[in-house]
């Protein structure tokens, strides 16, 4: 860290911020300072020093304005792919589809904008955990100032309670613990002193003999000689590494702006094609405009932000009930790509809660149950011996001990809370026992002497009970209890404790000493050094205390494992206590310390890592290395922490998880989620969330890009066949819309497929769209085209109004189908989850019912260019479409059998398995799933087949009941001219009925009357080839005519109908039923015509 010199020192004293002030003395430090630590520094040191330090805050980045925030929320190529679709939409004149765009962009930009102006607020959280005033010794006299006025030099009072304002040297310490767990990540309280340490290279957690900037004096009193302020603290110095961590795009962002990229040359592409080939088939320069613009526009998925947005929008709202709070939109799915979760120790695998787990007393080993500060749980022989009373063991841990228990949260320091549940487990309760035995006087912990002792009088006596370090009361005691009483203590006997106490320390224990002494009440003096009683004790015991695994760690790791996750356990404990949980929770590996990291940089520590499960005596710069090393093989980070020490490295992290409970705000601030439990499992259980929603993601990714890229094939492909564009402009982005809308958001909130959590995480710069992905994508999109295209041809004869209406309901029904095909990538659609998702369901009729209402509601029928289908029409249309679904399934089914047989190992020589057994084993449900949906459509086809035929047979029936024939058989009619779809006549806009005016023949105007000749029976001839010249004439069919009475009026002859028949075969589908309003063109009769 960087300070500026002090005024009149030399050049070796210009930066004390890096002098190792742990190695100096309280008279050396100040004497480097340049002050009296008597007086203090005068008004002018001080006014000096402020003007070359600054006050002692830390530096705040500038922040950027809102408009410019605002700004840099358009530019994801995404975002301005989309602008584009909306402006091309408009330019179509689809005002509707232009709005949808803009609002959703709109919508993700003031979703950004929001986060990242909150994010903003972590350097704002830091700033307000300084201490606002602070107790100084200056001028010889002991003043309260603001602590912004600190200077190096400066000597501040505290005491239990305070938070420490700055960096310091400490000068004198009484009964001193400081709560340092803001800075190195552990709970467990430090003891400090005021003498001078060695070497100079000892870790930060270690150096007993200093104070840091907003940890928490919490036992005794000290007086603290300021050597760095503001950004040269250690807090300012995390605030540095706060300022320098990057904001990495997540890999989702990443994906979707690849996605952006491909999507834009496609758009572009499609364009271009279709631009030209209309051009060169002499299509009008404005239709071929208008189609190339639609299809583009249909190209892009826009409602992909829409989906995204609200998928992760519910991923959070489910994860905030599994008590994980996601603070950054993007991050949620980020979760499901996590290949490598570093956990802090203490409160995350850990409970962090101080538990007694073994106890040594009168010659026997005991465990102990339960967990926590829950008084659950019993003291058990070990080796089936059996139990003693622990009466002796349990009243001086209840008694010699300043906490309590109140429904079961702890008040006071841990290590006592643990002592405190040990004794009601053993049916010792504290408060009663307190009452029976007061406290007449104590000597407080302190880190010189390690013990604590009580003093009770119970009677004419003065019962001293003392705990502390195994060594020290062992130096203490010269008696222990045994079952046979109090026995001396020898040589084998203290070798028998120590190798106990040292057992109980290699399984990460911390071990306390238990031992008692009864004084005379009148030997008994108050008021003297109570020290003094404190020897000639009786040993009584051993307790080995632990902040145990969280029972669910262990599966949760083990579920990691399965994941194909890694699990790095980070703390700043010891490296024995660190392996030892990491050995209970099933992490293998080996485990370094915070010093051994010292020693390699960042490349050889990427090479290293993974063979590393624990990471022991860590300070903050060395997690974030951790992270670099581990980004640096392509991971994606997950990093848990709860003090300030970790905010750097949550902000590094893809990942930053802060703890709810026990977590500062500096750290809930720069974590992307925050867990409002503390717990481990919920962290894994995110991380399934994560992966459900990018699966979720990519299930819309295929659907929407299959129906684009069938779209386009379907439009690109009938240029190329001589057919002309199957759909129109308003319908391409009525397919767009229709699909962009119900179904594809439904997709949004599928449940997690099976076996989700038995996958491997998918790479980092792994695309969305793969090469096999798109390989599948083609061929669903092939079928689409290919069905869809053959229903155009197919119904082109019937006229171009009904085979547009035909191919685009064959195709909007294509996709019904074709989200099956989205929801399962591998294996078969037809599993337990086919009928799950009943939004889904609900989508699909809404689908449906839309496209019904497009092709039968008259006021849509003339803005969508439809007209009505027939039953048969929507069974064939059923039919054709289900086929992108069933022959996915055998695709699936024959790609399934290929993959078990290559899994397959060599078998010997046995007797085939049949392929109906092969198929059995598949599964029975998709089986007969897949045989009823075969039945279905090869039973459409022959239904639609049988009624077309009946229908044939009824108009002819029809034709001939009205209309005699004559008796002797007619010759065959020749077959009416079929006409390319660019020789038809566009159908003119209907005529209002009262201009239909029926022209008689101008030989039925001119012939006088003969009423007594009675009239001839008509002769049916074969007819001649009408043709139809520019003098023909037009009629507008009444309610109820039909061809017969047409021809009656218009040339006197019924039997002339198949003129009109075959001079408007564009016009007319069935000659049975023609349509009232239709303008029908009446041709010329043939010369030898007798009529």
């Amino acid at each position: 860290m960087m300070t500026q010199p002090l005024g009149g020192m030399d050049r070796s004293q210009d930066d004390p911020g890096d002098l190792p002030w742990h190695t100096l003395s309280a008279s050396e430090a100040a004497k480097h300072l340049q002050v009296d630590p008597k007086a203090g520094l005068s008004s002018a040191a001080v006014a000096a020093r402020l003007e070359q330090y600054g006050p002692n805050r830390l530096r705040e980045k500038p922040g950027r304005s809102a408009w410019r925030l605002f700004q840099e929320q358009f530019k994801s190529l995404l975002v301005m792919v989309l602008l584009g679709a909306a402006g091309l939409a408009g330019a179509v004149g689809d005002l509707k589809d232009a709005v949808v765009i803009l609002v959703v962009v709109l919508f993700n930009a003031l979703l950004g904008f929001y986060q990242e102006h909150r994010a903003e607020a972590t350097l704002a959280a830091l700033k307000k955990m300084l201490a606002q005033t602070a107790r100084v010794r200056r001028n010889n006299q002991i003043q309260e100032i603001p602590a912004e006025e600190l200077v190096p030099g400066d000597r501040v009072l505290l005491e239990a309670g305070d938070r420490v304002p700055a960096d310091g040297r400490i000068m004198a310490a009484h009964s001193l613990e400081i709560n340092e767990a803001t800075l190195t990540g552990e709970s467990q309280t430090v003891a400090k002193t005021a003498e001078a340490l060695a070497p100079a290279d000892i870790p930060l957690a270690e150096r007993i003999n200093m104070a840091y900037m907003n940890t928490v004096v919490t036992r005794g009193r000290l007086e603290l000689l300021v050597t760095a302020t503001g950004m040269a603290t250690e807090m300012g110095r995390l605030t540095g590494m706060l300022e320098e961590a990057e904001e990495n795009p997540t890999p989702l962002q990443i994906q979707l702006d690849q996605l952006g990229r491909r999507l834009a040359i496609i758009a572009g592409g499609v364009v271009s094609l279709i631009f030209v080939l209309g051009l060169l088939r002499d299509q009008p320069l404005v239709d071929t405009i208008m189609t190339s613009i639609a299809l583009a526009v249909a190209a892009i998925p826009e409602g992909l932000p829409a989906v995204v947005t609200v998928t992760l929008a519910l991923g959070m709202h489910r994860m905030a009930k599994h008590r994980a709070i996601i603070k950054r939109l993007a991050a949620v799915e980020t979760l499901g790509s996590t290949t490598v979760i570093c956990s802090d120790k203490t409160g995350t695998l850990t409970l962090n809660q101080m538990t007694a787990r073994a106890v040594f007393f009168q010659g026997q080993s005991f465990t102990v149950s339960g967990e926590g500060y829950s008084t659950a749980g019993q003291i058990a022989a070990r080796d089936s011996q059996s139990l003693l009373d622990l009466t002796p063991l349990l009243i001086p841990a209840a008694l010699c001990n300043d906490s309590r228990l109140q429904a079961d949260q702890l008040i006071g320091d841990p290590t006592e809370g643990a002592l405190l549940v040990l004794a009601a487990k053993g049916g010792i309760e504290a408060e009663t026992l307190t009452r029976r035995l007061p406290r007449i006087a104590e000597i407080p912990f302190d880190s010189a002497t390690k013990l604590m002792a009580t003093f009770h009088q119970e009677g004419n006596q003065v019962h001293l009970l003392v705990k502390g370090a195994p060594d020290v009361l062992l130096e203490r005691s010269a008696r222990w209890l045994k079952v046979e009483g109090e026995t001396p203590l020898t040589e084998n006997t203290r070798n028998q404790l120590n190798a106990e106490n040292e057992a109980l320390a290699a399984q990460a224990m911390r071990v306390l000493a238990i031992a008692s002494r009864r004084l005379p009440m009148q030997d008994f003096a108050p008021g003297q050094d109570l020290m003094t009683y404190v020897q000639d004790l009786t040993f009584i015991g051993l307790v080995g205390i632990i902040d145990p695994p969280r029972p669910e760690a262990r599966d949760a790791i083990q579920l990691c494992h399965r994941a194909g996750i890694t699990v790095k356990m980070i703390t700043g404990d010891h490296k024995a206590t660190a392996g030892a949980i990491a050995q209970e929770l099933n992490l293998s590996g080996e485990v370094i310390t915070g010093t051994e990291l010292d020693q390699i940089d960042v490349g050889q520590l990427a090479e290293r890592i993974k063979q590393v499960a624990v990471f022991a005596r860590v300070a903050p710069e060395h997690k974030v290395k951790i992270i670099q090393a581990l980004k640096a093989h392509g991971h994606v980070v997950a990093m848990t922490g709860d003090g300030v020490n970790d905010a750097p490295a949550l902000k590094n992290a893809d990942i930053g998880v802060a703890m709810g409970v026990t977590g500062t705000e500096v750290t809930k601030e720069a974590a992307t989620m925050v867990l409002t439990d503390d717990n481990f499992a919920t962290i894994v259980g995110a991380v399934k969330e994560g992966r459900t929603i990018y699966d979720n993601i990519v299930k819309f990714v295929r659907f929407q890009l299959s129906t684009n890229i069938g779209a386009i094939l379907t439009v690109a492909s009938a240029p190329l066949l001589g057919l002309p564009t199957p759909f129109t402009a308003i319908q391409i982005l009525w397919i767009n819309i229709i699909m962009d809308g119900p179904p594809a958001m439904s997709l949004g909130v599928e449940p997690p497929r099976p076996n989700l959590m038995d996958e491997a995480p998918r790479r980092r710069g792994m695309p969305i769209l793969t090469l096999g992905r798109l390989r599948r994508l083609l061929f669903y999109g092939a079928i689409m085209a290919i069905g869809t295209l053959g229903m155009f041809y197919y119904s082109l004869p019937e006229g171009s109004e009904y085979a547009l209406t035909l191919a685009f309901t064959t195709f909007v029904l294509f996709q019904f189908f074709n989200v099956f095909n989205a929801r399962v990538e591998v294996g078969s659609a037809f599993t337990r989850q086919f009928f799950r998702n009943s939004k889904l369901w609900l989508a699909l009729l809404a689908v449906i019912v839309l496209q019904g209402v497009v092709v039968h509601w008259e006021p849509a029928q003339a803005i969508f260019h439809t007209t009505d289908l027939s039953l048969q029409d929507w069974g064939l249309a059923f039919a054709i479409a289900a086929s992108v679904l069933l022959l996915e399934e055998a695709r699936k089914f024959f790609m399934q059998l290929k993959r078990r047989e290559e899994k397959a190992p060599p078998r010997r020589v046995k007797a085939p398995v049949p392929a109906f057994e092969r198929f059995k084993s598949w599964g029975v449900w998709p089986a007969a799933l897949i045989v009823l949906l075969l039945g279905v459509g090869v039973g459409s086809w022959v239904w639609v087949q049988r009624e077309g035929e009946k229908e044939q047979a009824r108009v002819v029936a029809e034709a001939e009941r009205q209309t005699p024939l004559p008796a002797e058989p007619l010759p065959d009619m020749p077959s009416p001219k079929v006409k390319t779809p660019s020789e038809r006549t566009p159908t003119p806009a209907p005529q209002p009925p009262e201009t239909a005016q029926i022209p008689r023949p101008e030989e039925e105007q001119e012939a006088p009357e003969r009423p007594d000749v009675a009239p001839q029976p008509p002769t049916r001839e074969a007819p001649e080839q009408a043709e139809v010249s520019p003098a023909a004439k037009t009629v507008v069919v009444q309610p109820g005519d039909t061809l017969s009475q047409i021809a009656a009026r218009a040339y006197g002859d019924p039997n002339q109908w198949p003129l009109i028949y075959e001079a408007n075969r564009d016009k007319i589908k069935n000659p049975n039923v023609i349509t009232p309003g239709m303008e029908l063109t009446l041709p010329l009769l043939p010369k030898n015509s007798n009529s």
